[in-house]
């Protein structure tokens, strides 16, 4: 069997080809002698190494740079058809993924996997949530009576947030659109008792658009307009949903968004092996929406796995499914064979797992992405590094050692954008609660990393430069060039911080 020839150069172990015959001895000579590091199948396979290595062990050599890190592509496989331009996306735990967190990776053109640990309604909830946000269309506006009094309405906006309102006979939506109160109508109202109807710009004045309209139209005729609200109404003139100008600046702001052939958000849903309802599960998940399933299992080689994958498959076969979780070639093939489009990569080896400790069954990372890669590239599958990922410097390494994506939750969590509420330590430190799906109920908190808008720009900035000093133009490492160097304890303290009396890191600047 032929592996991928990652990490090897010119595609041969210690970097002798067929084209060095036809060099002079010396010139081959000097070539072979400014060879440095060894390949990954050398590292990987000898037969003198029995050690599986974790990303910490190994460092990346230095390649020849002839280019700028602005023209380093991140783009990568999520899945055989789904393609992201960032290669993270967030774990499916309850303290990492839900909408609000789905909605921020795809829009900085990763993925969010929303968890499972809630009910089949409540995740297609959320599901819908993401798929409606980008849309664009506000499909249910807060809506507002026309008896409502001024003061009422200030302090609504208050607790709300929101400065525009739709005003529909009842208060409701799919009820006659009277007209629409912004900022503009109420700042400089003094008679707190005046009613919304009085202050009201009225329907007859304003912009609106049909039911059934495109994102695109629509988006044309808010900015044609200039104004910042477009009520869309059925031939009644019922308000059925709301365009705000908001979305046309979120999509100018975003422009790496991962969206599908609808310009909707990209999200993916986890569901568990195990759970009885699976198959409900599933059902519910695609018709909400979603794009593709995260089968979730510790150690995904087992025959309730296989079964819901085939099932998946021949049920809906254009949906991505993703099989896991896998660590050795002979796992992977059996997922592979059963139709998966992506593989998740890890077993025991997140920053809150207990697997290695309490059963003795696992792999370390480094080996396991590897391994897995090697086989999943002759059935054209991509494999996520889940897992052992905590720094860019990790994303690098995972993505030398053919994964196309990275799966992050401890790396995320803490976010503005992930579940939960903020605590402070005795210290100071602003924290967030952290806990794993199945670690044996271990729990723990990681540092406020603010929002996730300003984190994965660093992230991907971090991972840029990382692989312009390899002498990569491309997150696609399957050129075979790239060369490898263990390290011993002393070295991996040496590249760290050390031979400081105290110091202080911030997370990102």
């Amino acid at each position: 069997m032929t592996g991928p020839m990652i990490g090897h150069a010119n595609g041969h172990t210690n970097g002798h080809s067929k084209t060095s015959r036809s060099r002079s001895p010396r010139k081959a000579g000097q070539e072979d002698e400014a060879m440095c590091g060894y390949s990954a199948r050398e590292l990987m396979e000898s037969s003198k190494s029995h050690v599986g290595y974790a990303f910490d062990d190994l460092i990346c050599m230095p390649g020849h740079i002839d280019f700028g890190v602005q023209e380093v592509e991140l783009l990568s496989r999520f899945t055989r058809s789904i393609r992201l331009k960032t290669p993270i996306v967030s774990s499916p735990m309850d303290t990492v993924t839900e909408a609000a967190m789905a909605i921020a990776m795809a829009l900085e053109g990763g993925m969010g996997i929303i968890h499972s640990k809630m009910s089949i309604a409540q995740q297609a909830e959320q599901v819908e949530s993401v798929k409606r946000f980008e849309q664009g269309f506000i499909s249910s506006p807060l809506c507002l009576a026309p008896a409502m009094t001024c003061g009422e309405l200030m302090k609504l906006r208050g607790s709300c947030g929101f400065s525009g309102f739709p005003v529909t006979a009842d208060g409701r939506l799919k009820s006659q659109l009277l007209g629409l109160v912004t900022r503009r109508d109420v700042d400089f109202v003094e008679d707190e008792t005046s009613t919304v109807a009085d202050i009201m710009t009225k329907a007859a004045d304003l912009v609106t658009a049909k039911e059934g309209i495109g994102l695109r139209e629509a988006n044309q005729i808010l900015s044609d307009s200039k104004k910042g609200k477009l009520p869309i109404v059925n031939a009644a003139g019922e308000l059925v949903a709301l365009l705000a100008r908001t979305d046309l600046i979120k999509n100018q702001d975003f422009p790496h968004a991962s969206k599908d052939q609808n310009r909707s958000l990209q999200v993916a849903a986890a569901v568990s092996v195990l759970a009885d309802d699976r198959r409900e599960r599933v059902k519910a998940l695609v018709a909400a929406g979603v794009d593709a399933i995260v089968f979730d299992n510790r150690q995904g080689d087992n025959e309730d796995q296989l079964d819901i994958i085939r099932w998946t498959k021949q049920e809906y076969p254009k949906m991505q499914v993703i099989g896991g979780n896998v660590v050795t070639r002979k796992q992977a093939k059996n997922l592979l064979d059963a139709g998966v489009d992506a593989l998740r990569v890890g077993m025991g080896i997140s920053s809150i797992s207990t697997a290695h400790k309490d059963r003795g069954c696992g792999r370390a990372q480094a080996s396991a992405v590897y391994n897995v890669a090697k086989i999943a590239r002759l059935y054209d599958v991509p494999v996520i590094a889940d897992g052992g990922i905590s720094s860019p410097g990790h994303i690098v390494k995972a993505l030398c050692l053919g994964a196309e994506t990275v799966m992050c939750g401890s790396l995320l969590a803490g976010t503005e954008e992930s579940p939960g509420e903020y605590h402070y330590a005795d210290s100071g430190t602003r924290l967030k609660a952290y806990r794993g799906i199945a670690s044996s109920g271990v729990r723990g908190a990681v540092q406020d990393k603010g929002s996730l808008h300003k984190y994965m720009p660093y992230l991907c900035q971090s991972v840029r430069h990382g692989m312009q000093d390899i002498g990569a133009r491309s997150a696609k490492l399957t050129t075979g060039f790239l060369r490898f160097e263990l390290r011993s304890a002393a070295a991996q303290r040496e590249g760290g911080v050390h031979g400081l009396h105290s110091f202080e890191r911030k997370l990102f600047a």
